[in-house]
């Protein structure tokens, strides 16, 4: 199909996901569901691009596998820390700002969701149409980003998961492992994701540039918008050692830290 029919598709199935999650929260007063949902529903619409698609056919399978690994994983790691369990601060935060208006806010909250996905997908849309292949040194150059990045971001996320198990460490600022290095390496490894599928769109003229927009847009949002600035808001306010933790670690690149 030619990639404006895709996109339209895309688009309306992920209005329907984000408006159906949206009621559910309307009825549970949780709105943490939306983090797996966006994860898992982006991986299906690489998926989705992968088999609509016009372009190679070898770009195409690798874009797909890619990008629903990629969505399934981080969606089944936040589907098991988010259901269940109270509202995400972060999302708390704004239904009490939002106060008698919370619904109709959440409900375009939520349809943000969709622009923000839409965008991230023309990550899988240029390289699922390029009409020839990329060199196996590109395609080797993109398995390894995204290996590094899926794995580092498991690693991350199962570490923090292994801190926060463990009763004594209640109240404590995690250390552990990567978080040495970085206040977020899973942000960090999340945003090094999106850049894997750059080298697959090599040599596809003028839209090589809209692969950048993936992981600038996605490091942006992660560390001005919904990231950095409310996580580190509410941690700061419930670890007495996280000021410190600020101060000597780096905020997104793993890094040596800094002596306080």
């Amino acid at each position: 199909m030619p990639p404006l029919t895709v996109a339209v598709i895309a688009f309306v199935a992920l209005v329907v996901v984000f408006t159906t999650v949206w009621v559910w929260q309307v009825k549970s007063k949780n709105a943490g569901m939306i983090d797996p949902v966006w994860a898992m529903s982006l991986g299906v619409v690489a998926l989705l691009i992968a088999v609509l698609g016009q372009g190679d056919l070898h770009t195409r399978v690798i874009v797909g596998i890619g990008g629903f690994v990629w969505g399934t994983r981080l969606g089944v790691h936040l589907w098991k820390r988010n259901a269940a369990h109270p509202e995400d601060p972060r999302y708390h935060k704004f239904r009490e700002q939002w106060a008698a208006d919370a619904n109709k806010k959440m409900f375009w909250f939520f349809q943000l969701q969709v622009v923000i996905s839409m965008l991230l997908s023309l990550a899988f849309f240029v390289p699922a149409y390029r009409t020839t292949p990329p060199g196996a040194a590109w395609v080797a150059l993109a398995a390894v980003i995204w290996v590094i990045s899926i794995a580092g971001e498991a690693l991350a996320d199962h570490q923090l998961l292994m801190f926060k198990a463990d009763p004594s460490n209640r109240g404590k600022v995690c250390r552990a492992g990567l978080w040495r290095y970085s206040r977020h390496p899973n942000y960090f490894f999340e945003c090094v994701h999106w850049v894997a599928y750059i080298p697959l769109a090599i040599g596809v003229g003028g839209w090589i540039v809209a692969m950048l927009l993936p992981p600038v847009l996605m490091a942006w949002l992660l560390m001005k918008v919904s990231g950095v600035p409310m996580v580190e808001a509410e941690s700061a306010k419930k670890r007495p050692g996280y000021a410190d933790y600020m101060r000597t670690t780096s905020a997104l690149i793993p890094w040596p830290p800094r002596h306080p």
